[in-house]
């Protein structure tokens, strides 16, 4: 490569880390070497331990990263934001051999694990890209008051783990894609204006953990479920408890024909029924069957408590949407 060719790289370069930097950005990771580090894992690496002074942020740009990435508890308050095109992949799952010939299992396959309370999450595709292999999980969220915003979450079985027990999770318009219990786990999550895509094969969107006493579990708000061509007509459940006391309400959703007009499944067990707490609020589209959903299940007349605010504020006040 000529210096003239060079000088004129290293121009761009330094053009690049100056318009980020103007952006108030703390780190840059970039492929190509234009930023201060080229893999996502080295910039949390570099973020202090239990920082105080404010959010760390995090520019990735356009790209491909292959990685199994962990944001510790110990990096609190990292905000990612992805230019068009950022994956963060891999390809770990539950049956997959680690060095010592032992299967992963389903918590050792994430792709991303996020610990650190106060994260953030814009405009990044988190992926696991194993195919149809039995649980694969993309993302494995632990961290209280996480936030993703544009984002895709891409998998098939088991793709989004909303891991942390009393944890508060905030996904706003977001597309989550699986085939069986492709969002499942503890935590109290909100899901606002999401499209939920189902592919391949019949299954449930939906697998909570939800820990006795807590009041929430899965809250889904002005949501879209969609399916792929090759997913038979009523086929798919909305929910299925993973744990007795499971809870998911969906609230002004768009369901297409997918959508087992039973709605819900009680895991092969009746107990669960007594236990579980299944809703809806006017549901609409081929897949919204009111009057053929299961008995143990509800339909909502008043949604006063299920404020955006309201559900996730805590002892602390938090407050994802400004």
């Amino acid at each position: 490569m000529n210096k003239r060719l060079l000088a004129i790289l290293g121009l761009l370069c330094a053009v690049l880390v100056v318009k980020a930097t103007d952006k108030d950005y703390d780190f840059i990771v970039a492929t190509d070497g234009c930023g201060d580090f080229t893999t996502v894992q080295a910039a949390i690496n570099a973020v202090p331990d239990y920082r105080k002074a404010g959010p760390t942020k995090i520019l990735i740009r356009k790209g491909v990263y292959k990685e199994k990435i962990t944001i510790p508890g110990s990096k609190e308050n990292v905000h990612l934001t992805g230019e068009d095109g950022v994956v963060l992949t891999n390809d770990d799952y539950a049956a997959k051999p680690n060095r010592f010939g032992e299967n992963m299992g389903t918590s050792g396959s994430g792709s991303i694990y996020i610990f650190g309370a106060g994260f953030e999450a814009e405009n990044i595709t988190f992926e696991n890209s194993s195919g149809p292999v039995g649980q694969a999980v993309a993302c494995h969220v632990a961290a209280d008051r996480a936030v993703f915003r544009r984002c895709r979450f891409l998998g098939f079985q088991d793709t989004l783990y909303t891991f942390g027990e009393h944890t508060r999770q905030y996904y706003e318009d977001c597309y989550i894609e699986g085939t069986v219990d492709f969002i499942f786990g503890k935590a109290m999550a909100v899901f606002n204006r999401c499209e939920l895509r189902s592919k391949r094969t019949a299954g449930c969107l939906t697998a909570p953990a939800t820990p006795e006493g807590c009041p929430y579990g899965y809250v889904f708000l002005d949501c879209r479920l969609t399916a792929t061509d090759d997913v038979k007509d009523f086929s798919v459940w909305l929910s299925r408890p993973w744990r007795p006391y499971g809870q998911t309400v969906f609230i002004r959703c768009e369901m297409g024909r997918h959508i087992r007009p039973e709605g819900w499944n009680n895991w092969d067990k009746e107990s669960n029924e007594k236990t579980a707490y299944y809703a809806e609020y006017q549901s609409r589209g081929e897949g919204a069957a009111p009057e053929r959903r299961v008995g143990w299940s509800h339909q909502l007349t008043d949604i006063s408590k299920y404020d955006i605010y309201e559900l996730l504020k805590g002892d602390d006040g938090w407050k994802p949407i400004q």
